[in-house]
């Protein structure tokens, strides 16, 4: 097996948070190789960035409709995007510990997308920020990111995450804290990178607060692993009498309640705090 086709099985076989840190790190070492061949050949652009990154002109965008999203795998310095991909291996992790792979790509994406047009917007409407439109750009996955994280702080805030020397943190505080930090750094540079951020991290607030209290439509597919679906009443017709039987059990029911106790508990304070009991019903009923 050649190195194509180890690289090709591995993406295959990786999962979601590790493939979007593949796809992540392969067009950086573009980028990379782009600006070795534009310096060597002193060329002033490049091909990435012109035509991938996310401009603020609004009118520059909609030439190039698509950096809506391409934006959010660029990246031009190895510490933006080794901080990027360490935030997004440890925030993916959590997130897919309780959701499925296509709810992650959901928010990357989404969140993605509302980040950059809320840089959009901002150039276009702060006066702070309009005589530096036409020479901006937006890139990087930091807005995907603060989605899947303010999204699953949302969703379960009194989660605990420990960390060495300081104890457990609620998860609430970690998002509150994630937000703060790029609001009181959009003054002192990069004011269009920190509103993406917080373009992001708005997205999964209002996504998941606004479902808080239905089922979330997005997680649905989480539950219903463990829900059974209803059928009809059956009607028996004997000796000239007519009786009905259900096909679900008392006893079926109160499974049913104690597996919803089971997984709001999940949503609340993560899968850790269920005890070895809970977590053995909670494996039999999946795989009935």
């Amino acid at each position: 097996m050649n190195i194509l086709d180890n690289l090709k099985y591995r993406f295959k076989n990786a999962g979601i948070v590790e493939q979007l840190i593949y796809v992540n790190l392969a067009v950086f070492l573009l980028v990379f190789i782009s600006n070795t061949f534009g310096f060597l050949f002193k060329s002033n652009s490049n091909f990435f960035i012109e035509w991938f990154a996310l401009p603020a002109n609004f009118d520059e965008f909609l030439s190039k409709p698509w950096t809506i999203v391409t934006y959010g795998f660029l990246h031009t310095r190895f510490l933006h995007i080794l901080l990027n991909l360490i935030a997004l291996f440890f925030i993916g992790n959590l997130f897919k510990q309780y959701f499925t792979s296509k709810q992650l790509l959901n928010f990357y994406f989404l969140g993605t997308v509302f980040g950059g047009i809320v840089f959009i917007s901002s150039y276009n409407f702060f006066p702070g920020l309009q005589s530096v439109a036409n020479n901006s750009v937006l890139l990087g996955a930091s807005a995907g990111i603060s989605a899947i994280f303010i999204g699953i702080a949302t969703y379960m805030p009194n989660y605990e995450i420990k960390f060495p020397l300081i104890g457990f943190i609620k998860l609430w505080i970690l998002a509150f804290i994630w937000v703060a930090i790029d609001i009181i750094q959009i003054p002192a540079g990069n004011a269009g990178g920190h509103l993406a951020h917080i373009g992001g991290a708005i997205f999964g607030f209002l996504y998941v607060s606004n479902a808080s209290n239905k089922e979330l439509e997005i997680f649905k597919s989480f539950r219903s692993l463990f829900k059974k679906k209803e059928k009809p009443l059956k009607t028996v017709y004997k000796s000239g009498k007519k009786t009905s039987t259900s096909r679900f059990s008392s006893n079926k029911t109160n499974n049913q309640r104690e597996i919803d106790t089971i997984l709001d508990k999940i949503s609340k304070s993560g899968y850790d705090t269920l005890t070895k009991e809970e977590k053995e019903f909670l494996f039999k009923q999946g795989k009935k």
